[in-house]
């Protein structure tokens, strides 16, 4: 991360063509131009400006009323949430946590990313409650495609945060009608109990019709490690960058487990060099 003691002489250019300083990114944050703001936001999270500055203009960013779109959207919020879960900073997790209410179905699945990211305990009861509104009596509340809530980053989000307790919950959205949530939920439950099945799901899921969901799938199985998914991964039909990006994280994940090089991780290795 840039620390402020190392970003006196780090530029970029800013949306006018001219160089943008970490200060005059803080101070666009807070200005009148609305698209100098967005764009502030965005570049903050982007470069991973950790001044206590940037992370308190973004915190207030969450309650902006001023950037919205015809539609109502919040597009600051947005960018605002997403750079939050970038920074690590716990201190934007309760601004999160409210953001979770926005009437954004976009701020609401920034939100629920970056509080994953974040990884604090506090924000699994709000994330488990919002998770509960697409369901009734212990079913799905609807069996047609649901897009009222961003089903797929609460999952995702807790299973990051290991949120064992939403197991019951999680298990009933493997049957949701959009593909994408399926794995989503996948992807939570072999966190939540490592469970091979889950990641079968997945396995299945990369050998699909539908690249954009292979895509995911692969995403999905890189973020949990799952190691009996590596030759499928490196045979997937996709761009061998996700293959790479996918084979990475399981690599990770083998590396986190021990000192020394494991069959698994050579494995993998071999594999991410044959796509190379």
């Amino acid at each position: 991360m840039l620390e402020s003691n190392s970003e006196e002489n780090f530029t970029s250019s800013s949306p006018t063509g001219e160089s943008l300083t970490v200060e005059q990114a803080i101070a666009n944050l807070s200005g009148t131009d609305l698209g100098l703001r967005f764009y502030a936001a965005w570049w903050l999270g982007r470069f991973r400006v950790t001044e206590a500055a940037g992370i308190t203009g973004l915190i207030k960013a969450l309650g902006d009323e001023d950037d919205r779109t015809p539609e109502g959207g919040y597009p600051l919020r947005r960018n605002a949430a997403r750079a939050l879960g970038k920074l690590g900073s716990l201190e934007a997790v309760p601004a999160l946590i409210n953001s979770l209410q926005c009437s954004d179905f976009y701020v609401r699945e920034a939100a629920a990313e970056s509080l994953g990211m974040l990884g604090d305990l506090s924000a699994i009861s709000e994330l488990n409650k919002l998770l509960c509104l697409g369901l009734k009596d212990g079913q799905l509340l609807s069996q047609q495609p649901d897009y009222s809530q961003p089903y797929d980053a609460i999952i995702e989000a807790l299973g990051s945060l290991g949120a064992k307790g939403s197991i019951p919950q999680i298990k009933i959205f493997l049957k949701h009608p959009i593909q994408r949530i399926q794995y989503s939920s996948a992807r939570a439950m072999y966190q939540l109990t490592r469970e091979t099945v889950y990641g079968e799901i997945l396995v299945k899921a990369i050998s699909g019709d539908d690249l954009q969901l292979r895509r995911a799938a692969l995403a999905d199985l890189g973020a949990i490690g799952y190691l009996p998914a590596a030759e499928a991964i490196a045979l997937t039909l996709a761009e061998n960058s996700l293959k790479l990006i996918s084979l990475k994280g399981l690599l990770e994940h083998q590396l986190k487990q021990t000192t020394t090089l494991s069959e698994g991780a050579i494995k993998v290795m071999d594999l991410m060099d044959s796509l190379l």
